[in-house]
């Protein structure tokens, strides 16, 4: 694999989520959740990280790290819309490398942020994912859970929220198991290239988008490719609950007690 050139990680953060509101600026471990993810992207080795909101209180919440804050319209419909508002805002070139890192991912590895720009750097594709293998059963039958298939060349074939590909024999006689690389998850982490991010954007959903509520469909369904693979280590869900802040801040507790003091 070639040198990776430098990388921007673009975080979207947008206050107003439904389900959580003014989740960006939620505590944990007493910092708001968007210092944690934006600490994820340094640790990656990004050349930048760009927050991108539309909110001036997360703005302001970031001021200490030093980063630079792109403010964008309230009424963008996806964190992709809102990051290709950033691509137009800061002129990047066409080439340029962006790494797509939602602002409730405070748990995401650094080295899966940055293979997902190196997968992208070594292919000749506009936009790079990551996927993991598959263990369980109930994520396998999940709607939630979102399972891909891949082409030998490492490209995405399809995403979907059903059990993808069908075992037919397997599954209707019951013997329902799971080998290694058989199925696999797909990690919502994406790296564009700036001129693609750009276009994906201006490009109305898809059929396939709407039926599966999967905005990814919207590039195989205008014949992109997507270069998939796999993520280094495990990626822990986002944060999307209280009990998933909870959860977040014990990882992190333990994280630095295992840690011990710093010398």
């Amino acid at each position: 694999m070639s040198a990776l050139p430098g990388f921007v990680v673009a975080i979207p953060a947008r206050f107003g989520a439904t389900r959580l509101p003014g989740k960006p600026l939620r505590a944990i471990a007493g910092e708001p959740m968007i210092v944690h993810v934006a600490r994820r992207a340094l640790e990656a080795g990004a050349a930048q990280v760009v927050i991108a909101t539309d909110d001036a209180r997360i703005a302001d919440a970031v001021a200490p790290l030093g980063l630079d804050v792109c403010m964008t319209a309230s009424t963008h419909a996806s964190g992709t819309d809102r990051l290709a508002d950033v691509a137009a805002q800061r002129g990047w070139a066409d080439e340029h490398i962006v790494v797509n890192l939602q602002g409730d991912e405070p748990l995401a590895p650094p080295a899966a942020i940055r293979r997902v720009a190196e997968t992208l750097a070594a292919a000749d594709a506009p936009i790079a994912t990551l996927a993991t293998p598959l263990h369980d059963t109930r994520d396998l039958f999940d709607p939630n859970v979102v399972k891909l298939v891949t082409a030998r060349n490492g490209r995405a074939l399809y995403f979907s929220r059903a059990p993808i590909p069908w075992h037919r024999d397997a599954f209707a006689q019951d013997r329902i198991t799971l080998p290694q690389h058989t199925w696999l998850r797909h990690i919502g982490l994406y790296a564009y290239r700036a001129g693609a991010l750009r276009a994906f954007a201006a490009m109305p959903p898809s059929d396939l988008e709407r039926i599966e509520s999967l905005e990814q469909l919207r590039a195989l369904e205008a014949g992109w490719s997507i270069a998939v693979a796999l993520s280094p280590e495990p990626f822990p869900a986002g944060v999307d609950t209280e009990d998933d802040l909870r959860r977040v801040e014990q990882h992190l507790h333990a994280r630095a007690a295992a840690a011990g003091p710093v010398p």
